[in-house]
């Protein structure tokens, strides 16, 4: 009775919800081939995931700038996601930009997708102020990285986490 105990329990523990199914076609789980480039490894400090994206901070306290990075193998394109991934991914955009406007009370956002030095797909989120040393300008070589206040870092990631639901 015991074993027929322990299997029925351990079914009941493997049932799937319709929710949970649907989630999962939806937004399989990476593959374990899936890891971030080094480059964007070794530039920053990791925020936490999203449904699709891992989200992380740019080593670089000049500028609030955070990054999220679809977490599929080999993709360098939006356009390399499905068409359900890609409304993920601006929904998530969305949802991280929004918190970095909130928090950061910044002029303006600068949202894009370049890749032309890191070939994994990445989208770059960066507060902008009109004070900031590389304003009206793109961010990319003006000024060289400052390195965060380790509190000042804690806290920006604690306030981000929160509004984007991580913590």
């Amino acid at each position: 009775m015991r074993a027929e105990s322990k299997r029925a329990s351990e079914a009941s523990a493997r049932l799937v919800t319709p929710t949970m199914w649907l989630v999962s076609l939806m937004f399989p789980s990476p593959t374990p081939s899936w890891t971030l480039h080094p480059q964007l490894a070794s530039d920053t400090v990791n925020l936490g995931d999203l449904p699709l994206c891992q989200v992380l901070v740019i080593q670089d306290a000049n500028y609030p700038w955070l990054l999220l990075v679809p977490r599929r193998p080999d993709i360098v394109e939006v356009l390399d996601l499905d068409e359900v991934e890609q409304a993920q991914l601006m929904t998530e955009t969305t949802r991280v930009a929004r918190a970095l406007r909130e928090i950061t009370k910044c002029d303006k956002l600068n949202i894009a997708a370049l890749g032309n030095v890191v070939p994994q797909l990445h989208v770059h989120v960066i507060a902008r102020r009109k004070t900031d040393a590389a304003w009206p300008r793109p961010v990319w070589g003006v000024v060289p990285p400052v390195d965060h206040d380790p509190e000042e870092l804690k806290q920006f990631i604690s306030a981000i986490r929160k509004k984007i639901w991580l913590g």
